[in-house]
């Protein structure tokens, strides 16, 4: 099986530190990011990873090499100018049978070889790993009835999410959907997918899942990978 990894992003919300270094090569623990993703999709009987790479794509490069290391094959799929976060998978060659895409940032406990085997139960074009989340708003909200007039007040209200955990399953039919060099996000990409009649799954996961797309949350995901390190990468 075939993964595509999106390293190619400029890390913004994590300035200054991805000024010098991609975001999936910040450290978790003793190995970036990537590093730990690596190990698991190896472990989960993938052999094969497409970095697609655009920012310090040279730093990437110089450091997973060909997957040698890791016992994994490594290719690269250069970026030239950006195309979104869905975009960059038209590029990638060889995607003919079932595969990932994962972003590179992703700390997860979430079993792949489970992830897979519901995407080919449910025997749709896409599956989305999702995970819960609260989000508290630490302020009083204000209800309106459209007129200046207050209508309610609920103070620090607590609202419940599903939310995307940046990792999918598609069949290789869904490059139909994605424009070759053409800008393109994942909203958008599965909302064609859904608007053209087609099969999205949704396989929801509770166990620990982080994005390190915030200075908080980085901070956040390399205690609790010290402390759980066995979690993420049993046997290793």
């Amino acid at each position: 099986m075939r993964a595509v990894i999106l390293a190619g992003g400029k890390g913004t919300r994590l300035a200054p530190y991805t000024t010098i270094l991609p975001k999936p090569l910040m450290p978790i623990g003793d190995m970036p990011i990537l590093e730990v993703l690596l190990r698991q999709m190896k472990r989960a009987g993938i052999n094969h990873v497409v970095l697609t790479v655009g920012h310090l794509a040279s730093l990437l490069r110089s450091y997973f090499g060909d997957g040698a290391q890791w016992k994994i094959n490594i290719t690269y799929s250069q970026e030239q100018i950006p195309l979104g976060t869905a975009g960059p998978i038209a590029l990638v060659q060889g995607l003919n049978k079932t595969f990932l895409v994962t972003n590179g940032d992703v700390l997860t406990t979430l079993d792949i070889k489970k992830l897979v085997a519901f995407h080919k139960k449910k025997g749709g074009i896409a599956t989305i790993a999702a995970h819960p989340r609260q989000v508290k708003i630490d302020l009083g909200v204000i209800q309106w009835d459209g007129n200046d007039r207050v209508s309610g007040y609920i103070e620090k209200p607590t609202n419940d999410y599903t939310v995307s955990m940046g990792m999918y399953i598609f069949e290789p039919r869904v490059l139909d959907y994605i424009p070759v060099g053409q800008y393109l996000d994942f909203p958008d990409l599965i909302l064609n997918l859904i608007a053209s009649g087609e099969l999205v799954s949704g396989y929801t996961f509770d166990g620990y899942w982080m994005d390190l797309g915030r200075p908080d949350d980085y901070i956040q995901a390399n205690q609790d990978f010290g402390n759980m390190k066995k979690q993420f990468l049993p046997g290793d």
